[in-house]
């Protein structure tokens, strides 16, 4: 008998995992599933358990998922990971590609999409939602000009600028990222000098261009979400 999949479920919503963990444990393929609900866990948890893939959530407070994605990467780079979030912008998958994860798909996509991404990352290939795969593609492409100032962006300040430009203000981030007030506005300093920008009306626009505004109603749709 082949050895079975072991995975590691991060998302910081319990009602979520349960939800991802009911569906994957139908799967014969699937074997022990692990749970983090953010990133601090999940690296703790990795080097516990060393799951073969790792289906992280990018929204979560805490270090955040590409934050994440980067130091599952540091700790073992060939860690699997597998992307599961509400965000369908190409450049959201792109960024987490770029970071070391081995696949991205949303929410939204038909719940057999988790089974065949996590069989198909556990084998060593990488998966994208076909929904997804040819718009990252194409911003993968697009990606090597190297004029675009938000690849100048680490994970953490990415993270920063997403919600920056999505409404929320500086406390309110700092209490998301479990970070000092002080902290997200050296942060937003950072940004804005990287970006070029001056003016939070200028990095919205530069946000918009790439996709990054979300719609108040993102997320409400998809098999297991809490959101």
């Amino acid at each position: 008998m082949p050895e079975k999949i072991s995975v590691l479920l991060v998302d910081d919503h319990a009602v979520v995992r349960a939800g991802y963990k009911t569906y994957l444990s139908l799967c014969d393929s699937i074997g022990m599933i692990y749970e983090a609900d953010r990133g601090e866990s999940a690296c703790q948890s990795y080097d516990r358990h060393h799951p073969d893939v790792v289906v992280l959530d990018i929204s979560m407070p805490g270090i955040g998922g590409f934050e994440s994605i980067r130091r599952l990467m540091q700790r073992d780079p060939r860690c699997k990971i597998l992307v599961f979030s509400i965000h369908d912008e190409p450049i959201y998958a792109s960024r987490a590609l770029k970071a070391g994860a081995k696949g991205y798909i949303i929410k939204s996509s038909v719940p057999d999409t988790l089974i065949t991404a996590v069989c198909t990352i556990a084998q060593g290939g990488i998966f994208i939602a076909p929904e997804l795969a040819q718009r990252v593609a194409i911003s993968m492409v697009n990606e090597q000009d190297k004029a675009d100032s938000i690849k100048r962006l680490s994970p953490r300040e990415f993270d920063i600028f997403r919600l920056l430009v999505n409404g929320l203000t500086p406390r309110e981030i700092a209490e998301r990222l479990c970070l000092s007030y002080k902290t997200v506005c050296n942060h937003s300093t950072a940004i804005k000098d990287k970006l070029e920008v001056k003016t939070m009306a200028e990095m919205t626009l530069l946000a918009s261009r790439h996709g990054l505004i979300q719609s108040p109603y993102a997320g409400a749709a998809g098999p297991f979400e809490a959101r």
